[in-house]
């Protein structure tokens, strides 16, 4: 397999790729076009900000192209749906076998030897003690059908409605003094990338709300849309605590960058064979997906890519952390493995003005129309152009949208790590140099 250079710039597949100066004009003029038109024909809400004029046209690992010819390492990797980056060989090989075979590319609720495939090699990854009675639904390909699948299942399985999430409720959790009936369910996602990389929950409570799960008979939900997969350094977060759920909600990276959402549950929960409980999506279970998802969880299992994003990602965060104790503009440093956001901080103290509580009304980032415009969220937004202008994609979250995160895909090598952490270290230098000089915010 061609290798890439540490800068991340991909490797021709043939000579004369460039292509003519005519050409590369043609491509410049188009990507002029394109970005100019986008805001016009796009909805507002985007992972990818607008603010970034950038239009690919060729990837691979770690980097974009544009049709301009410039090349970008990309630390979005698709919010985390590219666990393996850009048009992985293993994915693509498992894609073009689907097509090449002539079986259906799209049927529901009917076992074909694809689905099968993905089913096993999922199990293979779970836990034995989820995996040996394991049940698994399908459900439509966004975050939010996986978890309203869960959350009716769990209503249906015990005859209750309310659901408990750990974000907003530390405290009837772990309460000794139990509510009056017990919840359908506790709700936990691990660290809550969407909402500004909010600290993992700590593994000691993780425990206790499993304990407090198990002693009121209340099945516990653990949401791994954006941990699972080996990006936080374990192959499913839950790992870290040592605790098993009773229903996993997954979604992203599963699907081997294709849109691909699963829930798993403990079997006397419900039998999804004889159509108990919620099915959510008619576009549940895609072939493509799995045999994408498929080739996603064996090559990150077999290649051990979770110890490489607990091993990397510690650098990263240190490295991060430097950034912090460098510059006052920098807040806190957030994260596991490869999933890490840093807060950028107003120095002189200037109010950001009320935030929307993150633990409510944020559990998945920003809203459209709601990001609120402070000191804070003025410098992310320029360490971002900055990062740009050195060919680094990051995005910015948060109910302030004042994080920059970092989401590098679990194949980055060491000097590419080090080259997306140089050019942020510069950006974020270029950035605070600007405010320290007192000059107008660094134009888009």
């Amino acid at each position: 397999m061609t290798r890439e250079p540490a800068d991340g710039t991909p490797a021709r597949a043939h000579a004369g790729h460039e292509g003519t100066a005519r050409e590369r004009a043609a491509r410049g003029g188009a990507s002029r076009r394109q970005s100019a038109r986008g805001p016009a024909r796009e909805p507002a809400a985007r992972t990818y900000a607008r603010a970034l004029p950038v239009v690919p046209v060729r990837a691979r690992g770690l980097t974009i192209e544009a049709a301009d010819g410039r090349r970008y390492l990309d630390c979005v990797s698709g919010a985390g749906t590219l666990a393996l980056g850009h048009n992985h060989p293993v994915v693509l090989e498992a894609i073009r076998a689907v097509l090449d075979s002539g079986a259906p590319l799209h049927v529901m609720d009917l076992t074909t030897p694809v689905e099968d495939a993905f089913v096993a090699e999922l199990l293979r990854t779970l836990p034995p003690e989820l995996a040996d009675r394991a049940r698994v639904r399908f459900c439509g390909p966004t975050g939010a059908d996986p978890v309203a699948t869960a959350v009716a299942l769990v209503r249906a399985a015990t005859g209750r409605t309310r659901v408990v999430t750990l974000a907003d409720a530390h405290e009837p959790v772990l309460d000794d003094e139990p509510a009056p009936e017990p919840p359908a369910g506790f709700l936990l996602e691990s660290v809550r990338s969407e909402a500004g990389v909010l600290p993992p929950a700590p593994d000691a409570l993780v425990r206790c709300v499993r304990a407090r799960a198990d002693g009121r008979a209340v099945p516990l939900i653990v949401d791994e849309t954006e941990t699972g997969v080996g990006r936080t350094g374990a192959y499913w977060a839950f790992e870290h605590s040592g605790v098993t759920p009773d229903v996993l909600v997954l979604a992203k990276a599963i699907g081997g960058s294709l849109p691909l959402a699963v829930v798993v549950h403990r079997d006397d929960l419900g039998d999804p064979d004889r159509h108990k409980g919620p099915a959510v999506g008619a576009f549940r279970g895609n072939q493509l997906a799995l045999a994408a998802g498929a080739a996603t969880l064996a090559h990150v299992r077999e290649h051990r890519l979770a110890e490489h994003a607990a091993a990397l990602g510690g650098r990263m965060l240190a490295r991060l952390r430097d950034l912090a104790a460098e510059f006052a503009c920098v807040g806190e440093v957030r994260g596991r493995g490869l999933m890490a956001g840093l807060e950028l901080v107003a120095p002189d103290g200037a109010p950001d003005g009320p935030a929307p509580d993150a633990r409510r009304g944020f559990a998945h980032g920003v809203r459209p129309g709601s990001t609120r415009s402070g000191p804070a969220a003025e410098l992310a937004a320029a360490v971002r152009r900055e990062c740009l202008r050195r060919g680094l994609i990051v995005d910015v979250t948060g109910p302030r949208a004042n994080v920059v995160r970092l989401l590098p895909p679990l194949i980055v090598t060491k000097e590419q790590m080090s080259a997306v952490l140089d050019r942020l270290a510069d950006a974020v230098r270029a950035v605070d140099r600007h405010r320290r000089d007192g000059s107008a915010p660094i134009p888009g």
